[in-house]
Parts: structure tokens; sequence; C-alpha cells
């Protein structure tokens, strides 16, 4: 799976191939996309972890999450289980990266991240952004620069799925009255295997796994939540009344 994303990565280089870029947005600078994801959608976790194990997992873990308890949450039967288990054949395994770091540190100089807490740490809204921001740079190793993340080591996974994009820059002048280009967005340069609508949709179903994947208790807990603030309130109501039949004699 390593060598399939490293050779589809570099085979785009030469179609990336533009003249330098002017100068680059800062992370933080280009407002996100929503995400609107939905962790109570099955159907779309289970849609993203096999878009996640198939794209993701040769390079990223998820250390924190078993395989077990995301087949108990995800409604999995033992056969598709089985079928993402594409870096173990142990179901109590926590979900690792199949790049070895050795192989890590030569591709990206750096083992890549482990995504247990990113949508908890950065938010889903900067997973979804990120994984729609990528545009072609031929000053960058892997021919692709990030919108959201400048100068971002990871390669275009998804190039193949989305298309090409390139930079939309904008002439602005500085405090000293010199002007300069700045990035401001990105826009289709060349259609993908998908359509537009579709690699939203496997983008998003990415996100709302890793937004699973970052607290697999969440939704039972925002369920909980609920049930527990009616419990809060019939006990306030009790208590006034109850109050209310102590003090009456006094008033």
């Amino acid at each position: 799976m390593i060598k399939r994303a490293v050779l589809i990565a570099v085979a785009a280089v030469p179609a990336l191939a533009l003249t330098s870029l002017p100068v680059a947005a800062q992370e933080g600078e280009i407002a996100l996309l929503h995400a609107g994801t939905d962790i109570r959608d099955v159907q779309s976790l289970q849609r993203g972890a096999r878009n996640f194990m198939n794209y993701c997992s040769g390079c990223h873990s998820l250390t924190y999450l078993r395989y077990n308890r995301m087949a108990a949450d995800l409604h999995l039967s033992d056969k598709e289980l089985a079928e993402l288990m594409l870096t173990s054949d142990n179901p109590f395994d926590g979900i690792r990266s199949s790049m070895p770091p050795a192989d890590a540190a030569q591709w990206f100089g750096k083992q890549p991240p482990d995504l247990s807490l990113t949508a908890r740490n950065r938010g889903v809204d900067y997973i979804y952004s990120f994984l729609k921001g990528f545009y072609v740079d031929s000053t960058r190793m892997w021919g692709v620069n990030n919108l959201y993340l400048p100068n971002a080591a990871m390669p275009g996974i998804l190039v193949e799925r989305q298309g090409l994009q390139k930079p939309v820059f904008k002439n602005e002048s500085d405090t000293n009255g010199g002007a300069h280009m700045t990035l401001v967005g990105v826009e289709q340069m060349s259609p993908g295997a998908l359509s537009p609508q579709e690699y939203d949709v496997l983008v998003r179903d990415i996100t709302n796994f890793l937004d699973y994947a970052s607290e697999p208790i969440k939704a039972k807990r925002e369920s909980l939540g609920v049930f527990v603030l009616l419990y809060v309130l019939v006990g306030f109501v009790l208590a006034y009344l109850l109050k209310k039949e102590y003090w009456k004699d006094v008033h």
C-alpha cells in the first residue's frame, strides 16, 4: 500500500511542474471549510473507516483505537473487520501504521503523526479543509502544497481522486506600499476520478471517522448528557416545590 501511494505521488510530480509560486499563506490565514460531519451516521463512519485504512493507514496510525472496539461501535461483521485489518491480525491491537520508522525518516524526514486525537486537537473543520486543500507546487518534494498547512510533508495521496488544483493569488499591498501576490485559495485545474460532490463525501467520511476515533464514546456521552440535564431539571422542579411546601406557613 505504501509503495502504491508513493508511486501515485511520484508519478504526479511531472504533471505538477509549475514555475515557482509567489508568497504562500501562513497557517490559519485561510478560513476553514465547514465539515458538516455527524458521528451518529454509522454508514458514513463505515465508509470513513474503509477510506482511512485504504488511503491513510500506510503512513498514519490510530494507536488509541482498537480494531475490536471499532468493529463493535461501527457494527462491522467479522468478515468486514478482517478486510479492514491491513496492519495487524489481532483484533485487540490498536490501528498502527504499516510504515516502518526507518522508511518514514527516508521518505518524509520524520514519522507521520498519529491521528488518534487530531480531531479533538485541531477540529473536524481543519481535517476536512486540509484534505481538500492540496494544490500544485513544483517547489515541493511531492509536487504539491497545502492551503491550510503550508509546506506540509504529506504527498497528495488523494490527488488521483480529487484531480489537480491550482493556487489562486491576489495582488495585495503591504504596510510599506509595496505590492505582492498572496495565496487566497485554490481552484480546479483538471478533474479526478471522482466528481467534486463524490470527493466531498469521501473526505467528509474520513473526517467523520477521525472524529469518532478521537473519542469513540462521544456519541454516547452526548446522548447521556441530554438525560442528565433532564434529570437535573426534574430534580430542580421537585426541590422548588418541596421548598414552597416547607415555607408556605412562614409566608
